[in-house]
């Protein structure tokens, strides 16, 4: 995602906003439906090594740099960001089988499911549609759960963009476990799915 001009990446703060897509002429305004998935990667320096880079090809300045072509305003607007390890050796030779695709597929099913019938009268079908007014109905939160996200929002200074994010995310991860209310630990995944919130962007 890095190698785009930030000039590129700030044009997608609107569509992914809005769902749709302004042009402006000087005659006419045209806007277009543009409800869509992004899903992108990136390096966490140039050279895609750092930190644990041998032969130091990319300083802290250079990686930060790197990384400063995502504004915070972007990222806010993008609802999980995960930081993906080094693979050792030892794990890609062990023989541990994960779950079954079908398994997950059947999961996420019955999570849509449940989105549709939740929201069947709204005219949306999905967690990431909703607004203000039914993060507010629909996800309600216990003392402990607040606690967490205050915390989080506290700590990581975190915005109010992020915040309605961490909650839809919640919301949809109580959902794959088919449970009616968001837990804590709904609320604790969620926030470990921010990792773009933390460290050198709020350095």
């Amino acid at each position: 995602m890095p190698e785009f001009k930030r000039t590129v990446l700030e044009v997608m703060r609107q569509p992914l906003e809005d769902r749709e897509v302004t042009i402006s002429r000087a005659r006419f305004t045209v806007n277009y439906p543009a409800s869509f998935m992004l899903v992108a990667s990136m390096n966490p320096s140039p050279s895609g090594f750092f930190p644990d880079d041998p032969n130091n090809t990319s300083s802290v300045y250079e990686m930060q740099r790197y990384m400063n072509k995502l504004s915070g305003p972007l990222l806010d607007r993008i609802d999980i960001h995960i930081e993906v390890q080094k693979v050792e050796f030892e794990q890609l030779s062990e023989k541990r089988k994960g779950e079954k695709s079908k398994d997950i597929r059947d999961r996420v099913l019955k999570a849509r499911d449940i989105q549709n019938k939740r929201y069947q009268s709204l005219n949306i079908s999905s967690n990431a549609q909703i607004g203000p007014k039914e993060i507010e109905a629909y996800c309600e939160l216990d003392e402990t759960s607040f606690g967490l996200i205050k915390l989080a929002m506290e700590k990581l200074n975190l915005s109010a963009r992020a915040y309605d994010r961490i909650l839809k995310v919640a919301r949809t991860i109580a959902d794959l476990e088919e449970s009616e209310n968001i837990l804590s630990h709904h609320i604790s995944e969620a926030i470990q799915y921010r990792s773009l919130d933390r460290e050198f962007w709020n350095g």
